[in-house]
């Protein structure tokens, strides 16, 4: 229920404020889309920034290439005289006479190595000067389009190399503006998710129906024995005039504390011991519900307010009952009691004493858990406290009872 009534709200939010920011949200949408229309004539691919500015490079340095590649070949390979040559008539030289001069060994062999480098180069060289190419139309293509990317740069503040990211991004704001601007899209999901709350909550009220005369009676069986005898417990289901989160309806308690009594709101008649047993009486009531959820600690303060003897020994059943492990993992529940009764702490499975003392004019409380022959002598006190043989034995009697098994 909960779950459906979040969707439900966040579709209405989500209505809401399309309709209150339409106009704003319309400006906003026609701005991008002529903005992406703009882009969009350039069509700015990845990379293509850097490969339009390589290439305008090449081509517009084409005939400065040409010309040194071409003389640099002369000079290697080509001239009359040439580095090629006159390093060829070097290895002739030195080839005749170094069999009788050993130390001209390394300057041939410096020689050959660099003509074998010459020859590369001048390979290298006749592949620049047959593959470049002077294309005066293709390098205004490229001085157009170059100047059209740094123009819309400018434009939006934005590096050139930034405009495809920049158009991709304009794309997805528009996207999420188109489906914040339809209306009608937005009033069928409001639609939908209200009747899919609507379905749940029908099923909750249902539930409710069924539940609230069950719960009721058995929270009515349990005050005949909590001090209450006489009175008599009831669910109020209400049918809102507006959904709400919790459902349909309404849910109230009432209680009437006497025979003939009418039933009032639950707040308004109990007094606090009262209340601390009703709770007690519907925590006890659901948990022997199937599925129900288990609370992890339940806290009751003045429960044993107005009660004593057989109905004392019930609420200290009832609690300890509830504080035993639960759940299908052995998940435990914690039950806290604050009591002035031996018969509510006898069936505790632990007894924290609570007491306060004066350190000098400063007010101290204590607690700590007494346990053993402590926790005898603290239930004897409880008792009648006056500790008295017969008293330790009622108390020692009385905790071997409560912890017996039920």
């Amino acid at each position: 229920l909960s779950a459906t009534w979040a969707a439900r709200r966040e579709a209405q939010r989500r209505l809401a404020d399309a309709r209150a920011r339409q106009a704003d949200l319309e400006r906003e949408r026609e701005r991008l889309q002529w903005q992406i229309a703009e882009l969009d004539k350039l069509s700015p691919q990845p990379d293509e920034w850097a490969v339009l500015n390589a290439e305008h490079a090449r081509l517009s340095h084409g005939q400065a290439i040409l010309d040194a590649a071409r003389l640099a070949l002369d000079a290697v390979s080509e001239a009359d005289t040439n580095a090629e040559s006159l390093t060829s008539r070097a290895i002739d030289a030195l080839d005749e006479v170094a069999g009788v001069e050993s130390r001209l060994a390394n300057a041939l062999d410096v020689l050959r190595e660099a003509q074998a480098q010459l020859q590369d180069a001048a390979h290298s060289l006749n592949g620049v000067l047959n593959h470049t190419e002077l294309d005066p139309d293709r390098l205004n293509e490229l001085d157009q389009r170059l100047s059209a990317w740094m123009s819309l740069s400018r434009r939006h503040r934005r590096q050139a190399d930034e405009l495809p990211a920049l158009l991709q991004g304009w794309k997805a704001e528009l996207a999420e503006l188109d489906a914040a601007t339809d209306l009608a899209a937005l009033e069928r999901s409001a639609e939908q998710a209200h009747a899919a709350w609507l379905k749940v909550a029908q099923a909750v009220s249902r539930q409710r129906k069924q539940a609230a005369p069950k719960l009721a009676a058995a929270v009515t069986a349990a005050m005949q024995e909590l001090g209450m005898a006489g009175g008599r417990f009831e669910v109020a289901l209400s049918a809102l005039d507006e959904p709400q989160s919790v459902g349909l309806e309404s849910i109230e308690f009432l209680v009437a504390g006497h025979p003939g009594s009418t039933p009032r709101p639950l707040g308004k008649v109990a007094s606090g011991g009262e209340l601390s047993r009703l709770a007690l009486a519907i925590a006890v009531t659901a948990s022997q519900q199937a599925g129900a959820s288990q609370v992890a600690t339940l806290i009751f303060d003045e429960i044993d307010s107005g009660v004593g003897g057989a109905v004392a020994d019930t609420v200290g059943r009832l609690m300890q009952k509830l504080g035993q492990r639960v759940g299908p993992a052995g998940e435990g529940r914690q039950v806290l009691a604050v009591t002035h009764l031996a018969q509510v702490a006898a069936c505790a499975h632990h007894h924290l004493l609570v007491s306060k003392s004066m350190q000098g004019r400063q007010t101290t409380s204590d607690i700590r858990e007494v346990s053993g022959e402590g926790r005898v002598l603290e239930v004897a006190r409880m008792l009648g406290g006056t500790l008295t043989d017969t008293s330790r034995a009622h108390a020692q009697a009385m905790l071997a009872t409560a912890q017996e098994p039920t």
